[in-house]
């Protein structure tokens, strides 16, 4: 059985930030954390880096060319999840946007085989269940209402995969779809929607428990109407989830979202044009143009997803928005997983999967772990 024991500069656990620490690993699980100079001889150093839990992606539809929607599923899965990885990200959900039943069917059917396997923590469905007037880059002719009969249908073609549904409350039964949903055991998060701040605090109450991309595709914020943004963020129950890019919002308002009462979770909403080149490409059948790191639809500029990865997320939010390490850190890794339920990762505690990432002193990942093997050889260790 194969131990590493690894020294770090800072060691970001869920109480403290250990300067220095160290973790050991054993195999495929974490078996020892600690504080101050490691036990014996380290057998990788890392003397000006932060060791951390590995990034957790609830919120992702693509990257390196690839989307997850791709008629090759499993195989763009593979490659989309290989991206990110270079950059930290060791855990993610399959999200995928708005297709004919038939297609999500089929793609949920496929992709059920990958998180039975390990490949994927689970699947997000973002739509078909959103609102026509807050639909962002989903093809309005595919909405529809979320009859139980088709919610029945992706559950059942997911075996216990589908891990989350992004839902507007407003649409007939909408409420009792987030009932349905949670009784499957899976995540209701309010997205996409013109509800106002009441329909999102009934949703709340009906078992919804996460806002998708909190500000974006959603009633703004007014001193009058406050909507559902507000809604969420006060509650201490609800997971928030942030694009942090400094395109989805300011910084001033992911600071705001992190001290709020809600519970900030980092995802990217990334699309194929992720780690890839700019150009144009296809999400859910419309044509999206990349440039200047942005994603927009070609149709009205409309923002569709991002070419963001979590290690860029996690810089963004402590330069620009000025959020201390250790809380940018949580919101990507610890809250997520909280977040999905997923107990096996997100901390760096003996007993958990040897996931962590290695930060230099610019945030940059220098290394990254997944399930006690090095992704590839350590750089910047001494």
């Amino acid at each position: 059985m194969s131990t590493t024991l690894i020294s770090a500069a800072r060691v970001i656990t869920p109480g403290a930030v250990l300067e220095p620490g160290w973790v050991e690993t054993r195999s495929s699980r974490v078996s020892a954390v600690g504080a101050g100079a490691p036990p014996r001889d380290p057998d990788v150093s890392f003397p000006e880096g932060t060791l951390a839990p590995g990034f957790i992606d609830a919120h992702i539809h693509g990257g390196g060319g690839f989307s997850f929607n791709d008629a090759d599923t499993a195989g763009a899965a593979a490659r989309i999840a290989g991206v990110h990885l270079e950059h930290g990200t060791t855990t993610l959900m399959a999200s995928l946007v708005t297709a004919p039943l038939d297609d999500l069917e089929a793609a949920v059917a496929a992709l059920a085989g990958l998180v039975e396997a390990g490949v994927l923590a689970g699947i997000h469905l973002e739509g078909p269940w959103l609102s026509p007037s807050h639909r962002g880059a989903h093809t309005k002719e595919l909405l529809r209402l979320p009859d139980p009969a088709s919610i029945d249908r992706l559950m059942l073609a997911g075996r216990g995969a589908v891990k989350m549904i992004t839902i507007a409350p407003e649409l007939d039964g909408g409420l009792a779809a987030i009932r349905q949903i949670t009784g499957y055991g899976a995540v209701a998060a309010i997205g996409h929607t013109g509800a106002g701040y009441d329909l999102a605090r009934e949703a709340i109450a009906a078992g919804a428990t996460v806002g998708t991309h909190v500000f974006n595709a959603m009633r703004p914020l007014h001193h009058r109407e406050p909507g559902p943004a507000l809604a969420l963020l006060e509650d201490p129950e609800v997971f928030a989830e942030v694009i942090a890019d400094g395109v989805h919002l300011h910084p001033s308002l992911v600071r705001f979202i992190a001290r709020s009462p809600a519970r900030a979770v980092f995802v990217t909403d990334a699309m194929a044009a992720a780690c890839a080149s700019e150009g144009t490409y296809q999400l859910g059948g419309l044509e999206v143009r990349v440039s200047g790191g942005e994603a927009r639809l070609a149709s009205n500029g409309a923002i569709a997803g991002s070419v963001l990865t979590l290690d860029a997320a996690v810089r963004h939010a402590v330069r620009q928005a000025g959020i201390p390490l250790a809380d940018a850190v949580r919101a990507a890794t610890q809250n997520p997983a909280d977040m999905l339920g997923l107990a096996d990762v997100g901390r760096l505690e003996p007993g958990r999967r040897a996931d962590l990432v290695v930060l230099d002193e610019d945030l940059d990942v220098v290394a990254t772990m997944k399930s006690g093997e090095w992704v590839a050889e350590p750089v910047n260790a001494a």
